[in-house]
């Protein structure tokens, strides 16, 4: 599985990109945020996603998805999980909208922005608001909270640890934001965990 492919800018529309790395031109599929992110460059790094094109329960063709941003990717991931959200339904939604616009619509449950996107109706607009609201509730506020540039790895760490634990989400974070503001930015995922357990 590729996680990113870096080289020279061959080519680039809208809608795909050529990268040129050690002899081979990698087309990828990208979004218009991509797009506008990497169009005046010449060498570039896209984040992949690499999905199999399945006909009659074979693997007929492999597609790469590249984005400029990994959390660009991790929405388009989220996005692909629904039910009735194809990959070209993702990008569509992700040149329709920028990212943090879409993560709003999300929580605050605007199905009627999501329905103004191409391929998306109401009842696939209600689905996404269903299924990624808790899910991007949680990443919004591991985003805000204190230290996010040092201590963002250490936090997802710790978080998803308390969760596989059994832990509610949201006693974990209420419990995370607390430690990280009295442990500082340097703490480390043993220390957040630790700590956290003793207020849950």
């Amino acid at each position: 599985m590729y996680e990113f492919i870096e080289g020279n800018l061959e080519s680039l529309t809208p809608t795909h990109a050529v990268i040129e790395c050690q002899g081979i031109g990698y087309f990828t599929h990208i979004s218009l945020n991509t797009f506008e992110a990497v169009k005046s460059q010449k060498q570039v790094r896209l984040f992949i996603e690499q999905v199999f094109k399945v006909e009659n329960q074979s693997p007929v063709s492999i597609q790469l998805y590249g984005f400029a941003d990994p959390n660009e990717r991790q929405m388009f991931r989220q996005l692909t999980s629904i039910s009735g959200v194809g990959n070209n339904t993702a990008i569509i939604m992700l040149s329709s909208l920028d990212p943090d616009t879409l993560i709003s619509a999300i929580l605050n449950g605007n199905v009627g922005l999501l329905k103004s996107i191409k391929g998306i109706g109401e009842k696939t607009a209600q689905r996404i608001v269903l299924e990624l609201r808790d899910k991007l509730a949680g990443k919004k506020m591991t985003q805000n909270l204190p230290g996010l540039n040092q201590a963002s790895d250490a936090i997802t760490e710790a978080m998803t640890a308390l969760t596989v634990l059994g832990y509610q989400k949201a006693a974990a974070e209420k419990a995370l934001l607390k430690i990280s503001k009295d442990l500082g930015t340097l703490a480390t995922v043993e220390e957040l965990i630790k700590n956290s357990l003793k207020i849950l």
